[in-house]
């Protein structure tokens, strides 16, 4: 039987992180794993945050569905794809520590900068399937490195000025592809600890309540507060990394 603090904390984590992700639509990890980490082991921990976040991005995916972009997703994902092979290799070749303290910088930063920018200072980019293969190979990258691949996609569409619904249909399919590509790399080289689907089953109650519970704000806030939403995750997450 799993002991009692461990388990509240696991709980709490699991219900954290989905309620982030299901109101901003990414961030799972960033927010369950600053909890998660402190009672599992990395081993555990991380296929269980990649478990855990599939289940919210697929619920997300039919609660959403009339607003999930597949088509204008495909950029995106096919460029995704392609950037998670070379994350694998520098994760093994090469200490990414230092790349991770800049990128949550980068993060922190542009999320307070805009946070207090006027929205009508916003770049007026249309929509270009070559740059979103370009934002989408980073997006892997960086994904591989980070576990938010989610960051640079959801920043390009804040850019764009993308409506909330909008931004959710784009995001959202190419969030949970990289995900579901990322957990079936991570099986083919090692196999899932017996405790990790003991772990997911104890944290079942908190993920679907947290999902809930995040879906329903999401549905009840207007596009300027899911912006402010957004960019306040992203400033938390960034912070995380940096430090």
């Amino acid at each position: 039987m799993i002991e009692l603090v461990p388990f509240l904390i696991l709980s709490v984590g699991v219900f954290a992180g989905a309620l982030v992700s299901g109101v901003a639509g990414f961030a799972f990890s960033a927010v369950a794993g600053a909890m998660l980490l402190h009672v599992l082991p990395p081993t555990e921990a991380v296929p269980l945050m990649m478990i855990c976040s599939i289940a919210v991005q697929s619920a997300s995916l039919v609660v959403l569905r009339r607003s999930i972009s597949w088509r204008g997703s495909l950029a995106l994902i096919g460029g995704g794809a392609l950037g998670i092979p070379p994350a694998l290799y520098l994760l093994e070749n090469v200490d990414v520590w230092t790349f991770r303290v800049g990128f949550g910088a980068f993060l922190a930063i542009y999320a307070a900068y805009m946070i207090f920018r006027p929205a009508a200072a916003r770049l007026p980019l249309g929509a270009r399937p070559h740059y979103d293969a370009a934002i989408g190979f980073a997006g892997g990258l960086i994904g591989g490195l980070t576990a938010m691949p989610g960051a640079l996609p959801t920043i390009w569409c804040d850019l764009r000025g993308v409506p909330k619904e909008q931004q959710r249909g784009l995001v959202q399919p190419f969030i949970a592809v990289m995900q579901v590509l990322a957990l079936a790399l991570l099986l083919a080289r090692h196999s899932l600890p017996m405790a990790v689907l003991e772990h997911a089953a104890f944290g079942l109650p908190a993920l679907a309540a947290g999902t809930a519970v995040g879906l329903v704000l999401f549905g009840r806030i207007n596009d300027a507060f899911f912006r402010r939403i957004v960019l306040a995750v992203l400033f938390v997450a960034g912070v995380g990394l940096a430090y």
